[in-house]
């Protein structure tokens, strides 16, 4: 019932208590009951006596139908299946656990909820409903892991060209897996594998993309953020954004597999955010002070330090304020 109530309010207008009970034939209180629920999956509903129930600015929920019809013929070849969820802990984890039980390259899942979203390090990512583009892709490689270096780097590539074709300009990509607008967080990628390190693999592509978040967000997220609505001055497609990073995602992966990161590293440092700048890089107990030189073949950061250009494959990197 959650669900047919979504669809009713979804297009921003007031709808009366008993009008929305006659639809979907239950009490006024069966459909208060359900409102009061809202708030626990992110969503703001705004009631008005005399005039009934809104989401202010309306909302839209993904439509398996709809991203298939937006897909380029490459990219519709390629998937072996859309899956659209209303809610789920986390789609990474959903399809490393179908990987598990069946075949599953070039298989899609999106939520519209995630309970247990993750960034980086395991760090939560907030997905309030319907607001942003959560989706993981899973994709075999026969090389092993040592092939896989740069990918999270290419990803970002492709989820830069996806907002830029939503009006959404202006993002630069962080070292190794964020995406930013002017320092502040738009988008996040996390990769997960499963299965032979040194041969037949499955990996998992999680990208996180924010796109219409509600007024009540920033109270639950302890960084800086952006979405794309706001970026780009109107509504986003939540559907088109999600085919859009389809069409850039599969020829990217095929692409990778044969040629691994060198095609894409031009695009990265063109993006690069952190590129001649003076940055701090933390990892572990190594504190690295330096100027960002982009990254090398194989995704590698490098640092300009006193004791000469420092590569790294692995750590945190800030910018660093003046003192």
């Amino acid at each position: 019932m959650q669900r047919q109530l979504l669809h009713i309010l979804q297009d921003g207008d007031f709808h009366s208590g008993e009008g929305l009970g006659r639809r979907l034939g239950v009490s006024r209180t069966a459909v208060w009951k359900q409102l009061q629920k809202m708030p626990e999956l992110g969503i703001d509903v705004e009631s008005v006596r005399g005039r009934g129930h809104r989401i202010p600015g309306g909302l839209e929920l993904l439509d398996e139908q709809r991203v298939l019809e937006q897909l380029q013929p490459e990219a519709a070849r390629a998937l072996s299946g859309i899956e659209i969820l209303d809610s789920v802990d986390s789609t990474n984890r959903h399809l490393l656990e179908r990987i598990a039980q069946q075949p599953s390259h070039g298989h899609v899942c999106s939520a519209e909820f995630q309970s247990l979203g993750r960034g980086r390090r395991g760090r939560p990512w907030l997905t309030p409903f319907a607001a942003s583009v959560s989706m993981s892709l899973a994709w075999e490689f026969h090389a092993g892991v040592a092939a896989l270096e740069g990918l999270s780097l290419a990803v970002g590539t492709a989820v830069a060209e996806a907002l830029e074709a939503q009006d959404v300009e202006g993002a630069t990509l962080k070292w190794p897996n964020d995406v930013l607008h002017e320092g502040r967080k738009l988008a996040g990628i996390l990769l997960e594998m499963t299965g032979d390190p040194a041969g037949h693999c499955h990996v998992v592509v999680g990208v996180g993309v924010n796109v219409a978040m509600p007024a009540g967000a920033s109270a639950r997220i302890d960084q800086p953020w952006v979405d794309a609505r706001s970026i780009a001055g109107h509504p986003v497609s939540r559907n088109r954004l999600l085919a859009d990073l389809l069409n850039q995602l599969v020829p990217l992966m095929q692409r990778f597999e044969r040629d691994g990161f060198g095609p894409f590293r031009s695009r990265w440092l063109e993006l690069d955010a952190y590129g001649g700048q003076q940055v701090i890089l933390t990892h572990g107990d190594q504190v690295v002070v330096g100027t960002g030189r982009g990254v090398d073949l194989s995704g590698a950061l490098l640092v300009d330090t006193p004791a000469g250009l420092r590569r790294f494959h692995a750590g945190e990197v800030r910018i660093r304020r003046p003192e």
